[in-house]
C-alpha cells in the first residue's frame, strides 16, 4: 500500500492537502505551516517518504480515542521523521488540531477563517475520513506490515 500525500495550499498558518491511496482519492489534509526553522508544535514535517506504523504505547490520548471509536486500537504513527517525534494522522478541524501531525477530513475550505487578522483553512468530516482511513491501513497494516508514506510539496 502507497500513501500519498500531496500538499497544495500552503498558507502563513496551515497547509491544506489530499490524500492517496494507490494512486486513488481518499480525503483532504490539513497540516501546520511550512518553517525553515522548526518550531515546535506549529511546524508541519519535511516532504519525503516515510512509514506508517501504529504506535502501541497506551497514552491518554489512545485511551480517550478507544473509549470514542470501537474500530481504534492504535494509533497511526509517521515512522522516522527527521527531529521530529509523535508524528500522527489523526482527526481535527483546523491548524490548533494538530502538532506537526496530518489531520484528516472529506471536506475543506482554505482561507474562509480569521483568527488574530490571519485566514486560516478548515477541514470537515473528519472522524468519517479518519476511520474511513484507518480501517484500510490498519488492515493492510495487520496482514503485510508496511505502509509508505510519500509527502510531496506542490503549489498551484
Amino acid at each position: 500500500m502507497k500513501v500519498q500525500l500531496l500538499r497544495i495550499f500552503p498558507s502563513k498558518e496551515s497547509t491544506l492537502g489530499c490524500l492517496f491511496i494507490d494512486n486513488v482519492p481518499e480525503c483532504f489534509t490539513l497540516e501546520d505551516e511550512y518553517r525553515e526553522i522548526k518550531v515546535k508544535g506549529e511546524t508541519r514535517i519535511p516532504a519525503g517518504t516515510y512509514e506508517i506504523q501504529f504506535n502501541k504505547n497506551i497514552t491518554p490520548l489512545t485511551k480517550k480515542y478507544r473509549s470514542k471509536y470501537q474500530w481504534f486500537t492504535y494509533h497511526l504513527e509517521i515512522q522516522n521523521v527527521p527531529n521530529f517525534k509523535n508524528v500522527y494522522l489523526h482527526i481535527g478541524n483546523t491548524d490548533d488540531d494538530t502538532e506537526a501531525c496530518v489531520l484528516l477530513g472529506d471536506s475543506l475550505v482554505n482561507n474562509q477563517i480569521e483568527v488574530n487578522g490571519v485566514k486560516n483553512g478548515f477541514l470537515g468530516n473528519s472522524k468519517d475520513a479518519f476511520e474511513r482511513f484507518y480501517k484500510k491501513v490498519g488492515e493492510h497494516l495487520r496482514q503485510e506490515g508496511c505502509v509508505s508514506l510519500q509527502v510531496i510539496d506542490y503549489t498551484l
